[in-house]
């Protein structure tokens, strides 16, 4: 049976796209505005914060589990390991509460909640960053992962996202930092429809490689 959105509900949000644990609560309603989101943000140890970071968003609003009418995770891009403990944690609190669970891109997280020309970048690690160029909120290219040099920040004038990986543009940086909870419910494109499955946004293969690929690269 389809799950749908109640028209007036609590929706939990959360990301491990990046060094930082999002976890928030953002309430919806029939109109579609959000009121002040709760939440904790943690850096580092994604598998051991985000529980922990989740019961304390809903303790500090007095709410429980039980009040969660939807769930938003962003699929990235990001870092596997730590992609994938948002996702599969989403998902499965979704499944035991039987409620939807919406996958935004999370770079849309940050970007969207700019305004004019903005360039959004991530840590990608090997020397590289995740990016996405907005205007007013609205993605308009990306996303991407690049070397900083290979990145073209067109006519941004600022950049939003990771402040260590902002300095090689040049340009001011402004918040959001990471993904936030109410930039996570607001880049949802459309309430009124189910939600689409889950499809993690990793932009490039894992550093981890099957026995059969590590066998390949040896020819």
């Amino acid at each position: 049976m389809a799950m749908e959105l109640r028209m007036s509900a609590l929706v939990l949000a959360i990301d491990t796209a990046t060094p930082a644990v999002t976890a928030g609560l953002v309430g919806r309603t029939a109109t579609g505005s959000t009121c002040s989101p709760s939440g904790q943000h943690r850096r580092r140890a994604h598998a051991e914060r985000i529980t922990p970071n989740v019961l304390a968003a809903l303790a500090d609003a007095g709410r429980t589990m039980a009040d969660l009418g939807a769930v938003v995770v962003g699929c990235g891009p990001g870092p596997f390991t730590g992609l994938r403990v948002g996702m599969a944690t989403a998902a499965a609190y979704g499944h035991a509460l039987g409620i939807p669970v919406y996958g935004v891109c999370s770079l849309d997280a940050i970007g969207g909640q700019t305004t004019g020309e903005t360039l959004v970048v991530t840590d990608a690690r090997r020397r590289e960053v995740y990016w996405a160029r907005y205007r007013d909120g609205v993605r308009i290219d990306g996303p991407a992962v690049s070397a900083p040099a290979d990145v073209d920040p067109g006519p941004a004038q600022s950049v939003a996202g990771s402040p260590d990986h902002a300095a090689p543009f040049g340009l001011p940086c402004r918040k959001p930092l990471y993904p936030t909870a109410a930039g996570l419910v607001a880049a949802v494109a459309d309430w009124s429809q189910p939600p689409a499955a889950l499809v993690p946004l990793y932009l490039r293969r894992p550093d981890a490689k099957t026995i059969a690929e590590r066998a390949a690269a040896r020819r």
